[in-house]
């Protein structure tokens, strides 16, 4: 009787998962096998035309490239962030955190248009590299990827401080203390000590980076205008602009994979440091 109770308990759960999450899904994979010309039946020539264009394969390496970027960014600044966290500050390691977590609590537009008015030209970061002589004439940043990549890092790394500072927060420092007492360098105690056992925080940081990053829109729009265009944005377009919603779905999709894809490969190779 108490596992039916359980059971029947379930429901209210899995049917809200269902109505709000599934079924959604199944609408939109019905959709990407309609014709946008109205010409209905059952066709598979909207995943025929994104396969078949070269347009939007090079936007999806696109896309690949500047998550692997942003990933791979976001882990050089936030792995010693991290441990200066963890293992250096007593007391302050709150206050880092509230000042990490901060961002969060406004809206994504403002960030986003706030990095915009920092790094277009004419602007305070162009303005102050100027008069400390750094810089003779216009940034040139706005626009392009690096402008992208930028806004990215700073929307997603603070994910990365978290899962890597709670990782190396659980490690016992008695373990760092007897590879000290055993000669090793502070390098080798890294090598072989720090960086293996902080690996669950970093593999489930680089899914949690990595795995949004295929899919965001808003940052490579206004900070990367043409130059920024992605999947995200031409999915975007398709609904909201063209009106080629099929299209738009089968694009999804085909992103939807992608991401399914990334998170299996991610979890298989974090299976060996017990993710």
């Amino acid at each position: 009787m108490k596992g039916e109770k359980r059971q029947l308990m379930t429901w209210p759960a899995m049917a809200a998962l269902f109505i709000f999450a599934v079924f959604p899904l199944l609408i939109m994979l019905f959709n990407s096998f309609q014709s946008d010309d109205g010409t209905g039946g059952f066709v598979i020539s909207n995943y025929v035309r994104f396969f078949s264009k070269n347009t939007y394969l090079k936007l999806t390496g696109r896309t690949i490239l500047n998550s692997v970027l942003v990933t791979v960014i976001s882990l050089i600044i936030s792995y010693p962030l991290a441990y200066i966290m963890a293992k250096k500050l007593k007391g302050l390691k709150n206050i880092v955190m509230v000042l990490i977590i901060i961002p969060f609590f406004t809206n994504q537009l403002v960030r986003v248009y706030s990095w915009l008015i920092f790094l277009q030209d004419g602007g305070l970061l162009e303005n102050l590299l100027n008069s400390w002589g750094l810089l003779h004439g216009p940034l040139g940043i706005m626009y392009t990827r690096t402008a992208v990549i930028i806004g990215l890092v700073h929307a997603f790394f603070p994910y990365m401080v978290i899962t890597i500072y709670m990782a190396l927060e659980r490690m016992d420092n008695s373990l760092l203390e007897a590879s000290t007492s055993l000669g090793a360098s502070a390098f080798t105690t890294f090598r072989r000590v720090i960086f293996p056992m902080s690996m669950p925080g970093v593999v489930s940081g680089i899914m949690i980076v990595f795995v949004p990053c295929l899919g965001t829109f808003v940052e490579p729009r206004i900070l990367g205008g043409v130059n920024g265009t992605v999947i995200g944005t031409v999915i975007e377009d398709q609904f909201f602009e063209i009106y080629g919603w099929n299209f738009g779905a089968a694009i999804a999709f085909i992103l939807l994979a992608m991401v399914l894809l990334s998170m299996a490969a991610i979890s298989k190779w974090g299976k060996r440091y017990d993710i």
